[in-house]
């Protein structure tokens, strides 16, 4: 039992225990790396760092889609950082990304190279390099950097407030859990009110915007983070449900959300993505024939 009521801050707050939780092994309250680890580098133009979090599924999904259209100056390789070991605090994933979170991506295809972090800045850059699923309209295109960055303003309330406190705290505590679901249920207001006019964020042109905020806000919509459909009550937002099932069945999406997946149904993961038959040749459950045939059996 745990008295909320009780809690005094201290005048200084000082790290001197585990906040509890599920991710309390790699919270800290500094930066830098632990220890020292270099980053592989595949064959291809870019290099991603990430796992297949919201986050990270924004940018695989971006790939996709680029190959998709026909874009061979987009092939990647995908590699997996598993935050739970903390691989975003060895040395090399700190030197692309000195926030050690992922995703963390590395530009090889021109003279020098680029590092990016923030996911919004790797879909903006690699919209505006290839000149596609960005608009060129001055209009539409300041709507869709409004809506991009919506997604990277909103998504913390999601994530690290509703997502922490509803599913991953030690205990369940009202007051969090009330202020950040109803704060939710108004982004998700928001985005219904929109998409009941428009087929996608950007009218009838889907677009970065699309592809950011459909891994937070449109797998709500499928109970495939925090298990909170039924809470949030998700089915009541129409439009929201129809624009995520619409992106949901985009092939480019389907190969983008299984790349860094360590978790969920053997042949939906692909922890590490160095070339397109990957996909079909080193899914999980062809890597581990025996896990998938006892999963089969369950």
């Amino acid at each position: 039992m745990n008295d909320e009521s009780s809690f005094v801050p201290p005048k200084v707050w000082v790290w001197d225990t585990e906040s509890g939780g599920k991710f309390a092994k790699i919270n800290r309250p500094i930066a830098g790396a632990t220890h020292e680890k270099e980053l592989p580098v595949g064959r291809h133009p870019f290099q991603l760092y990430s796992l297949a979090t919201p986050n990270g599924v924004k940018v695989t999904v971006m790939f996709e889609e680029l190959l998709a259209i026909g874009i061979e100056a987009a092939e990647y390789d995908a590699h997996l950082i598993d935050i739970n070991e903390g691989h975003q605090f060895g040395s090399g994933f700190v030197a692309v990304n000195p926030n050690s979170k992922i995703p963390a991506l590395m530009d090889h295809s021109g003279k020098e190279l680029i590092r990016l972090f923030e996911s919004a800045s790797m879909l903006l850059h690699l919209a505006e390099k290839f000149s596609v699923l960005i608009p060129e309209a001055p209009a539409m295109r300041a709507e869709c950097m409004s809506w991009l960055f919506w997604q990277m303003g909103s998504a913390p309330y999601l994530g690290g407030g509703f997502g922490h406190f509803y599913a991953y705290a030690p205990y369940k505590m009202e007051y969090p859990i009330n202020r950040f679901a109803m704060e939710v249920k108004r982004q998700l207001d928001v985005l219904d009110r929109h998409l009941a006019t428009n087929q996608y964020l950007c009218a009838d042109e889907y677009s970065i915007a699309d592809i950011a905020i459909w891994p937070w806000y449109g797998s709500l919509m499928f109970s495939t983070i925090y298990e909170a459909q039924e809470f949030l009550d998700v089915s009541s937002y129409e439009h929201v449900n129809r624009w995520a099932n619409e992106i949901k069945e985009r092939p480019a999406v389907q190969r983008g959300r299984m790349v860094n997946r360590t978790w969920g149904p053997l042949e939906e993961q692909l922890h590490e993505r160095h070339d397109a038959s990957d996909f079909e040749m080193r899914t999980q459950d062809i890597l581990e024939p025996e896990n998938a045939a006892e999963n089969d059996s369950d």
